[in-house]
């Protein structure tokens, strides 16, 4: 069984995956002073709750926080006896490299949601991922990643415009009914709603106009299926997304090392 860990900037999701199908998918918050014993503890603690016979043989990370990376590879090593794969390292080959400028170190994030989204849809595609920044990767024909756009996340955007502005509250990110706000916080989620979906549409208009081929879009994230809400934003919404592309590369990997 392979444990495929992705670790972001909010939170690190575990999943198993038994060669078909992922078993479980577990969310905590990321913490770089979170020890190898403690990720054990509530590891082994869920996957017990779960009823779940974890036979964990491979580990594989993919973290854009390098500072959890060293207790992760502790806890592979300590508690399932394996030296797990770190995209973005060497030693972890891809299927494709990135296309970018010289010396360009792409997001290991970025790379997994690339082989995720080319083993599912093939290239010339847009992948939009919702996180702590919203990301677009752009994937070639061949399933390269050969550029993007980083802009701010939802969350964070909420965040800045609370904490910037005292006479504005906190609010969650919902779909307006209208988009002429007649309160605060109709007003806050209507910008934020409507702004991103003009964010997601402006930037996409963009890349196909560039890239001068037909492209697919493809969300992903927490917040990809509200933004799809009465409107054609994406052609595909994948949930797991980056948990197949953790897959994909250790599968990829795997090969390499039998051929």
């Amino acid at each position: 069984m392979l444990l495929a860990i992705d670790c972001g900037n909010t939170n690190t999701v575990f999943s198993i995956w038994d060669g078909s199908t992922f078993l479980c998918t577990l969310r905590t918050s990321t913490h770089h002073a979170r020890t190898a014993d403690a990720y054990f503890t509530w590891f082994s603690t869920l996957v017990k709750h779960y009823g779940i016979e974890a036979d964990i043989t491979d580990v594989i990370i993919s973290s854009t926080v390098p500072r959890v990376v060293f207790n992760l590879r502790v806890f592979a090593d300590r508690f399932f006896g394996c030296r797990p794969m770190v995209v973005g390292k060497p030693e972890c080959l891809l299927p494709q490299p990135p296309r970018v400028d010289p010396g360009t170190q792409v997001g290991p994030d970025r790379l997994v949601n690339t082989a995720g989204a080319y083993d599912r849809h093939g290239g010339d595609l847009i992948v939009v991922d919702f996180g702590t920044a919203t990301t677009f990767d752009v994937v070639a024909h061949d399933g390269a990643y050969v550029g993007g756009v980083i802009a701010p996340g939802v969350n964070l955007s909420l965040e800045a415009l609370h904490t910037a502005a005292a006479a504005l509250p906190h609010v969650d990110v919902t779909m307006p009914q209208k988009v002429i706000g007649t309160n605060t916080v109709e007003c806050m989620q209507s910008g934020v709603f409507w702004g991103y979906v003009g964010l997601v549409t402006g930037i996409c208009d963009r890349i196909r106009a560039e890239y001068e081929r037909p492209m697919r879009i493809i969300g992903t994230g927490g917040l990809a299926p509200l933004f799809a809400q009465g409107e054609m934003l994406f052609d595909s919404i994948e949930d797991d997304l980056t948990m197949h592309g953790l897959a994909v590369i250790h599968d990829y990997n795997k090969k390499a090392e039998n051929a």
